[in-house]
This record gives structure tokens, C-alpha cells and sequence, in this order.
């Protein structure tokens, strides 16, 4: 995978108008990898409401959760299917309106400096090899072009106020893939994993 102006040419490209330009240096300050999960509604697959959301155009008729979104302005960069296809809507250069308030490493704002990958699913469905695939391929394309030290899940750098990618997101699982797909193009899978795992 390689990466053009901040988009992989290898993913499906929806261009969200939620986003702005990060405060630091890029790529030197895209440091940290974000792993969230979503589907709306919630626990249902393979419609197109998350690609509305992030592209200002949902349907908030549509369900009757949707109430709760109105107004909400939230993208991410990258988005991957049950089936493990990809969709891009922000360049990775750009900053993207995923994490919220948060931080990681004493450092607030997430946003300013880390990469969000929105996983289709929710806190109570295992997730697909296929994303687990999709999901290494794409962290090792990102490494070799960012500085990524680390990968956290949305609960551990907004805790108390976020649950994902939740309790089934298989982390240990993710690391396999990683060192696996790291050693078929030669790269570095070392990273920063949350607290507690191995």
C-alpha cells in the first residue's frame, strides 16, 4: 500500500468536509494509531449511514437513534467494512474529528496528532478476520509513512467516556497480523500497545 497528499489510492475515497489542518509538523508529529469501532444503527451492518455521517449528508429521519446525531460533526480517516473493504474521507495529513476529548501520554487532543481507524461493529459482535486483515495491512502502510510509536483503542485515551473498539476487539490477534504483515514487506511492527497486553 502506498499512500498519495495523505490518501492510499488503494481505498474507496468519500470526501467529508469534517476536518481541518493539524497544529503540528506533518508527517513528524502523527504519532498514535486510534482503533474505533461503529455501525449505525447500532449493531446493524453494511448500510451507508456511517459514510453519511462522516460526509454531512445522513438521513436523521432515517432511524429513530439518529435524533441523538443532529448537529454532530465527526469524521474519521479510515473506515473498514465487515468484508474488510477500506473507505477513506480525510488525507491522513489532515486532521480528522474522531477522538474527541482525550489524551494519551500526558498529551491532550488527540486529534492533533493521531490517525482514527473506524472498524464496522460494535461492542457486542466479534469482528471479521477480513477487518483484522485490513486493519494490519493498512497500520503497517501507515507506519512506513508516519512516525507511528503507538496504537490505542478510543476507551483507553477517553476512558469512562468511550467503550471501543470494546471487549471482542482481539488485540492480541491485531499484534499477530501486524508482526506477520510487517515481516512480508520488510518493515518495523514496533508499537506502543494499550497497558496490559502482552
Amino acid at each position: 500500500m502506498s499512500f498519495f497528499d495523505g490518501w492510499l489510492p488503494q481505498a474507496v475515497r468519500y470526501d467529508s468536509p469534517y476536518f481541518d489542518a493539524r497544529p503540528g509538523p506533518v508527517p513528524d508529529d502523527i504519532t498514535l494509531l486510534v482503533v474505533h469501532n461503529i455501525s449505525l444503527p447500532c449493531g446493524q451492518f453494511g448500510g451507508p449511514h456511517v459514510s453519511d455521517l462522516f460526509c454531512g449528508r445522513i438521513d436523521y429521519n432515517a432511524d429513530p437513534s439518529f435524533a441523538d446525531l443532529r448537529g454532530l460533526k465527526v469524521s474519521s480517516h479510515f473506515f473498514i467494512r465487515r468484508d474488510g473493504r477500506v473507505i477513506q474521507y480525510v488525507s491522513a495529513n489532515d486532521r480528522a474529528w474522531h477522538a474527541g476529548l482525550s489524551s494519551f501520554r500526558g498529551r491532550e487532543k488527540c486529534n492533533d496528532f493521531a490517525i482514527g481507524v473506524e472498524l464496522e461493529g460494535s461492542d457486542f459482535v466479534a469482528f471479521e478476520a477480513a477487518q483484522y486483515e485490513a486493519l494490519a495491512a493498512l497500520t503497517i502502510a501507515l507506519q512506513q509513512h508516519y512516525p507511528l510509536t503507538g496504537v490505542q483503542g478510543h476507551e483507553h485515551i477517553a476512558p469512562g467516556r468511550k467503550t471501543d473498539p470494546g471487549p471482542l476487539f482481539d488485540w492480541e490477534h491485531y499484534q499477530k497480523l501486524l508482526k506477520k504483515a510487517a515481516m512480508l514487506v520488510g518493515a518495523s511492527a514496533t508499537l506502543g500497545f494499550p497497558v496490559g497486553l502482552p
